[in-house]
């Protein structure tokens, strides 16, 4: 007996529409992951609809569960969602727990503890997952560190790229530093408050002490400082042993974003073109190195070298005068001498 025919079993184009308008029902059941900025300094910055979220969200995973509920409550909301956390430790296995949320048709939003998920935040591997699961991703924009600093620091905003938090390795931290310095885009930082004054001292040495620089500290906040320099300056300000900074406080706190000048274009030309001269030299000197360099008064060395008066040394040799001499000289041919003599004669 037969099995049905292709349509029926799912197979052919019937069933490929079947199984389209199931995959479409399944994503339309779906829950929506929803990614919102959070203030980085004022409550009141916060957008409208982060609100409207907080208190609608079926799931709310937060970087800092307490900080979610503290935020909730300045802006009279009610959470009425599950609360969980999902911070950098935790975040590949909450990732796939919260997949599954959205799976069965909750809504997740993800907050963290200041600005945008994803940057230097908790949420890129949610978002892949989600992504690829055919669940619909969506966001809250609100406030970002980067583009805040970016922004106040007077440096050039046309071009310009995010480093998040440099590496903690010493190799790496050299690596891209010295990476960087050549950048001519303007250059943002995350950076501990720790190890802010080591940073700057390090980009000091990779960028150069006159490199333009600007530490935004506590943006937006009660205490902001924004405080511009060259490196070198900022290096020695950051210095905990500063007497700018209160006995006992280890030198500069609160939350940093660090943002630097890129190089000039003038200089990366002129970096380009010193590079261009010293490739050219280098294989100059290269050509003229080896078997067939060039030694003494202009002489090749080698097994087919010229010595002396620009005779050939080896079996190919020129005697003084002019002959081929040893295994190459041709059997029962006067030598070129002999030969030029005689010419001689007979002109005469």
């Amino acid at each position: 007996m037969g099995n049905g025919s292709a349509a029926e079993r799912g197979h052919g184009p019937a069933g490929l529409c079947q199984q389209e308008r199931g995959a479409r029902a399944d994503r339309a059941a779906a829950g929506v992951l929803t990614l919102a900025g959070v203030p980085i300094g004022h409550p009141e910055d916060a957008p409208a609809r982060l609100a409207e979220e907080l208190g609608s969200a079926d799931v709310i995973a937060a970087e800092d569960t307490r900080r979610v509920r503290r935020l909730a409550a300045t802006l009279g909301v009610q959470l009425t969602g599950r609360v969980v956390s999902y911070y950098d430790v935790v975040e590949a296995r909450r990732a796939a727990e919260l997949v599954a949320e959205l799976q069965a048709g909750r809504n997740v939003l993800v907050v963290t503890d200041a600005g945008m998920p994803a940057i230097s935040d908790p949420g890129y591997r949610l978002v892949v997952a989600a992504a690829a699961a055919g669940i619909r991703v969506t966001a809250v924009p609100g406030p970002s560190a980067v583009t805040t600093a970016l922004a106040v620091s007077g440096l050039p905003t046309d071009r310009f790229c995010f480093e998040g938090f440099p590496p903690r390795k010493d190799r790496e931290r050299e690596r891209r530093f010295a990476d960087l310095a050549a950048d001519t885009r303007t250059q943002v930082f995350f950076e501990s408050p720790r190890r802010l004054a080591k940073t700057l001292e390090e980009l000091r040495r990779s960028h150069g002490d006159d490199r333009a620089a600007v530490v935004c500290r506590e943006l937006t906040k009660v205490h902001e400082e924004i405080k511009r320099g060259t490196l070198a300056e900022l290096a020695a300000w950051a210095d905990p042993e500063n007497p700018v900074h209160p006995p006992g406080s280890g030198g500069v706190r609160g939350e940093i974003t660090l943002v630097v000048a890129g190089v000039s274009r003038a200089a990366a030309k002129a970096a380009a073109r010193e590079t261009a001269r010293e490739a050219r030299r280098a294989a100059r000197r290269s050509a003229l190195t080896g078997d067939s360099a060039l030694t003494g008064d202009s002489a090749l060395t080698g097994d087919s070298a010229l010595t002396g008066d620009s005779a050939l040394t080896g079996d190919r040799v020129l005697t003084g005068d002019g002959a081929l001499t040893g295994s190459e000289a041709v059997p029962g041919e006067p030598p070129a001498a002999g030969r030029r003599a005689r010419e001689r004669q007979r002109r005469r």
